[in-house]
């Protein structure tokens, strides 16, 4: 125990932490481009290859599928193997797949190709933080990942802007090559940076079983909680994915408590700082991500804006993210993370709030960007003391873990809350209205028509609300910092 405070003060000694950080922020920026770009230049890619809707939906979810379930299990691997190793074969993987899938012959090689390029994201999400956090002093921690989540959501802004201009002036294929020069640059960086980082791996086998029966598991899960809403609940394949998850994890449980290194630690989570710190993370990103959704379908289908401009609108979020991040970061060294993280969930409620009154046939827009706004800033504000929260509160060996966790529940809440939302907006419309949410096209809707649409939007508002609340008691919930820093150097952090 000893020899590992030692090496790892040492190691924070001589390793600039600003030039570790910003090795990760070039691994962030790969990843959050890549991502928003896509999501841009889809038309142009299925028009491309002419692949139908089902193709095009699997275009998006075999990334979102692959990284989910990945970000986890690489988790455990970078534990074990060190996580520079891994942090630059994800940098490796993601370039090379960058690079070949501009090349891709058929919308088949495309999507295995993405798939590939999920597992490189993979490996970089999940180690991007846990590196950050063993190369900062605790003092400064918090700026660094304040600057971490800023990087973060920047790119994400960035990356729609970057997918329009260059898949419409130089082919969809430089939306992938143009990550070619930042990979290149960010792994030979990173060759020299991060080897005098010495968080080397613990050395533990890898707990093969569990990672395998996580990877179905979470598949199921994941591929029903995203065809529920347009394939319908009932449907074979979604009740089967759900099915496969139930069954599934009493068996993961059983199986991890028996194992002599297990993936999932259990007794981490009787801390009750860091659990309650990986609850409010789902919730608060189940609460954020669907803002944006629900308030661009909903200024297209009421509003009549063409996706451009209903994706400009919705910008006063990550605006918000932006702004709170580095306050945030200065702020953690002079309050708990119970305080600041509660209090930022508390300005995204007001901020749901707001939305949910703005609501109506003839929206007013400054009242909807400051709402929107408020639940950016709140979620900035939220997201750096709380991710501190839960990198401390554990042993520096399972560091990986703790942030491959964090990232998943991120983004299953992601998942969840798209479906979720969805599927209340539409529960309360008859069946003919319910393509205008999704097509946008309000020509033909009378005034009770758009009342209906606005009261679905605002039961979805709602529920967010509801998961922001729930966040908020689950933030206050959580023990005070000092404890949580004592115990993680009681258990040889």
């Amino acid at each position: 125990m000893i020899t590992s405070i030692s090496n790892i003060t040492h190691a924070k000694r001589t390793v600039n932490p600003w030039l570790v950080l910003t090795i990760t922020s070039l691994g962030v920026i790969l990843v959050m481009v890549n991502l928003g770009a896509l999501n841009v230049a889809l038309p142009v890619i299925v028009r491309h290859f002419r692949a139908t809707a089902t193709l095009a939906n699997w275009i998006l979810l075999s990334f979102m599928l692959v990284n989910t379930v990945l970000i986890i299990v690489f988790a455990q691997f970078s534990d074990s193997y060190g996580r520079q190793k891994l942090y630059l074969l994800g940098m490796v993987l993601f370039t090379a797949v960058s690079l070949a899938i501009g090349f891709a012959p058929n919308v088949w090689t495309f999507i295995l190709l993405r798939a590939a390029q999920a597992a490189g994201g993979a490996l970089i999400i999940a180690n991007n933080t846990a590196l950050i956090t063993d190369a900062f002093p605790e003092p400064i921690l918090g700026k660094g990942l304040g600057f971490n989540v800023l990087v973060s959501s920047a790119a994400q802004l960035a990356g729609p802007v970057i997918g329009g201009v260059v898949a419409s002036r130089f082919g969809w294929q430089w939306v992938f090559w143009v990550s070619v020069p930042i990979g290149i640059v960010g792994v030979l960086a990173g060759m020299a940076v991060l080897k005098n980082l010495p968080s080397r791996g613990s050395g533990k086998p890898i707990d093969w079983w569990g990672a395998a029966i996580t990877f179905v598991a979470l598949s199921g899960l994941i591929i029903a909680l995203s065809e529920g809403s347009t394939l319908g609940w009932r449907n074979w394949l979604v009740v089967g994915g759900f099915a496969i998850f139930v069954v599934l994890t009493p068996v993961l449980i059983l199986v991890e408590q028996r194992i002599k290194s297990p993936m999932f630690d259990f007794t981490l989570f009787r801390d009750r700082a860091y659990t309650m710190a990986n609850v409010s993370t789902f919730l608060n990103a189940f609460a954020r991500v669907s803002v944006v959704l629900l308030t661009s379908l909903y200024l297209q289908s009421i509003l009549r804006l063409d996706a451009f401009w209903a994706g400009i609108a919705v910008l006063p979020v990550t605006f918000g993210v932006l702004v709170a991040s580095p306050m945030a970061g200065a702020l953690t060294s002079r309050f708990s993370a119970r305080v600041l993280s509660t209090s930022g969930l508390g300005i995204s409620a007001v901020g749901l709030v707001i939305l949910m009154f703005c609501l109506g046939p003839h929206p007013m827009y400054v009242p909807n960007a400051i709402g929107m706004g408020l639940v950016g800033f709140g979620s900035g504000l939220f997201l750096t003391p709380n991710t501190r929260s839960i990198m401390t509160s554990v042993p520096s060996s399972r560091r990986g873990f703790a942030n491959g966790l964090r990232s998943m529940l991120q983004n299953m809440g992601q998942v969840l809350s798209t479906a979720i939302s969805l599927t209340i907006v539409t529960a309360v419309l008859p069946s003919r209205l319910q393509d205008a949410v999704y097509t946008g096209s309000a020509t033909t809707l009378n005034q009770a028509d758009l009342g209906l649409i606005t009261n679905g939007y605002r039961w979805a508002y709602v529920a967010l609300l509801v998961a922001t609340l729930l966040g908020m008691a689950a933030s206050s919930l959580r023990g005070s910092a000092k404890q949580g820093q004592q115990e993680t150097i009681s258990k040889g952090a």
